[in-house]
């Protein structure tokens, strides 16, 4: 208090009433109430303090650590308006700004608004468990003084009505605030009731979306997939945006393989709601890079029109353009049960039919991307579905490419390679390998077709990926680069990938090889000698991916990447239940990237 009793004293009795003498006070109470913490800045303010008094008054006062502030010679410093600007400027001591300037640090580290005034932080208490519970109670709450709402859901053999109140449905969802809108209350003495009627809303669902809106809860522990898939489209279709899109991101991001086991039901479930930004682009991509997801589906008939259209305007559907005309062809028929089954027997009255209902269709295709022998097999005999014109350019562009042609040509759709790993010249020696041909198939008479179902570098590298993706799939080639060498190794799998088996597979028919990058020569073919032990089919699906026998060829992580650890192998010392070794060192590796691919005929039929 020293320091204070020295600043009082500084001044006279008359001006203790004045503004520094006020906030002298001030700051001797505040000392008096703070821990030792506080008390170094409070004497540099002290120090300042002194610093003004000496100003003001032309005195000097002794303190322990005093500023040496310098005053022209001859000069009296008055409280009279004097002009100073002509007078050199004082010059105060060197540390005096350093320390003005970490004292400024020091008040505004403590937060605090003036020299004498601490503000005091704002606190929040949430409590939105007791909020979700008195809501929920809210919901069994029939009061007549509520404006209650009537929901019927279901179709008529399921209905089922709900109650709800009217207020609660508007401030939670637009859908509902619109649908309320436009409601004229009934008539009786039901007055204070209105009713809505979902008739494409399950009981089952509509149940769970009630819950939510008062509650903000959904348990999905006892729904199967399929079923909360369908919740999805409900939110969404009912306008709680909050809840369609963290299901719409659960998909995405965690049921992916489920979404491609299901396409065709997904497509059609989703496809008309444009709201679902993240499953459209998925969707999109996905029938992209795997068209036959949903060509080849047993459902695929029965996909709507505008579906169809959809599919056909992606330029980069991975499928030639003879086969998207088959499914096409395939699609328009099944729309008209009365079409003779034999294309023998049509008439002109059936060839229109199937135009009538392809006129959407049939401008989409690339017709000129068709090879020669294509458009003489399978698009000749379907010609008078096609505008005269066009096929009279189709004619002509057979024998003379380079005339012009009238038709509108679209552009053909970009086609990636079948595979970033194998050339053609090795998938036909594979192909020659799985029909132990003595001479290899050519390119021109190889009847199988190498269709792509997983890439690492674009579906990821983690072995739970690989048997998600492949679960279910027979008649398969894996194959794999060897980081740091040009190898190239791979096995075939004639049996269905199962993810939920542990256990050893049995098959004579499997085999196990390796290439150089780009060549065929010094290739190694291995097949499996001990049909017992041909492939095992491990639990740890995390860390295991497909494996040939022992360890004779094995793709594995413990860091769920094939491509960071060095846990691979291909390796015949500890077991032999293949031929020979691959590869001729028994050394763990890493892969830069790996491919599965599912072996079909050429006539879209599997293998046998």
């Amino acid at each position: 208090m020293n320091t204070i009793w020295v600043i009082k004293n500084a001044y006279k009795k008359e001006n203790k009433d004045s503004e520094i003498g006020i906030q002298i006070k001030k700051a001797e109470n505040f000392l008096a109430n703070q821990n030792h913490s506080l008390g170094s800045i409070w004497k540099s303010i002290s120090r300042i303090s002194v610093h003004w008094s000496e100003e003001s008054t032309g005195t000097t006062t002794t303190t322990p650590t005093p500023f040496n502030y310098q005053t022209h010679p001859g000069t009296i410093y008055t409280s009279q308006l004097l002009n100073y600007s002509r007078l050199p400027k004082p010059k105060n001591e060197e540390n005096f700004e350093k320390e003005l300037e970490e004292l400024t640090k020091s008040t505004s580290a403590l937060n605090v608004s003036s020299p004498f005034q601490i503000q005091k932080k704002k606190m929040i208490f949430k409590f939105f468990d007791k909020l979700s519970q008195d809501f929920s109670e809210l919901l069994d709450d029939k009061e007549e003084n509520n404006v209650m709402v009537l929901i019927v859901v279901d179709k008529e053999q399921n209905k089922q009505s709900f109650t709800a109140h009217s207020a609660i449905l508007r401030y939670r969802s637009s859908y509902f605030n619109k649908e309320l809108s436009n409601l004229i209350t009934l008539d009786g003495d039901n007055t204070n009731i209105k009713t809505i009627t979902l008739q494409n809303i399950s009981a089952q669902l509509f149940e769970v979306i009630l819950k939510y809106i008062y509650g903000g809860i959904i348990n999905t522990d006892n729904m199967d997939t399929k079923t909360i898939f369908k919740l999805m489209i409900v939110a969404n279709e009912l306008e709680f945006e909050e809840l369609s899109e963290r299901l719409e991101n659960h998909f995405v991001e965690s049921k992916a393989p489920w979404l491609r086991t299901y396409f065709t039901f997904v497509y059609n479930s989703s496809f008309e709601n444009n709201k679902l930004k993240n499953l459209e682009k998925f969707r999109n991509d996905t029938i992209a890079k795997y068209p036959n997801l949903i060509f080849e589906s047993a459902e695929f008939t029965s996909i709507r029109e505008s579906a169809l259209v959809s599919i056909l305007k992606l330029n980069d559907l991975q499928v030639k353009e003879s086969e998207i005309w088959d499914h096409v062809i395939k699609w328009g028929t099944a729309q008209n049960s009365t079409l003779p089954e034999k294309l023998e027997e049509w008439s002109d009255e059936n060839f229109i039919t199937l135009k009538t209902t392809l006129q959407q269709c049939l401008p989409l295709i690339r017709y000129f991307q068709i090879s020669n022998s294509d458009v003489m097999e399978k698009v000749e005999p379907y010609n008078k579905i096609l505008d005269e014109q066009l096929w009279n350019d189709l004619k002509q562009h057979l024998t003379l490419p380079d005339r012009p042609i009238k038709s509108i040509v679209l552009p053909p759709r970009v086609i990636e390679l079948f595979s970033t790993i194998l050339n053609e010249e090795q998938a036909v020696m594979i192909s020659s390998w799985i029909d132990h041909r003595r001479v290899n198939y050519s390119s021109i008479n190889n009847p199988y077709e190498f269709r792509l179902i997983l890439r690492g570098s674009k579906d990821g590298f983690s072995p739970r990926t690989f048997w998600n993706v492949c679960d279910g799939y027979v008649n398969t080639i894996v194959v794999a680069k060897v980081k740091g060498t040009d190898e190239i190794v791979g096995g075939f799998n004639p049996l269905a990938w199962d993810k939920k088996t542990t256990e050893w597979k049995k098959t004579n028919k499997s085999f196990i090889f390796s290439f150089k990058e780009g060549y065929i020569q010094n290739s190694i073919l291995s097949r499996v000698k001990d049909k017992d032990y041909a492939l095992f089919y491990h639990y740890i699906s995390d860390c295991y991916g497909p494996k040939f026998g022992g360890d004779e060829f094995r793709l594995e992580s413990w860091v769920n990447d094939f491509t960071l650890d060095k846990q691979s192998v291909c390796s015949s010392a500890f077991f032999n239940h293949y031929e020979k070794p691959i590869r001729s060192t028994s050394e763990k590796f890493s892969i830069t990237d790996y491919e599965v691919f599912t072996v079909i005929t050429k006539s879209s039929c599997s293998i046998s």
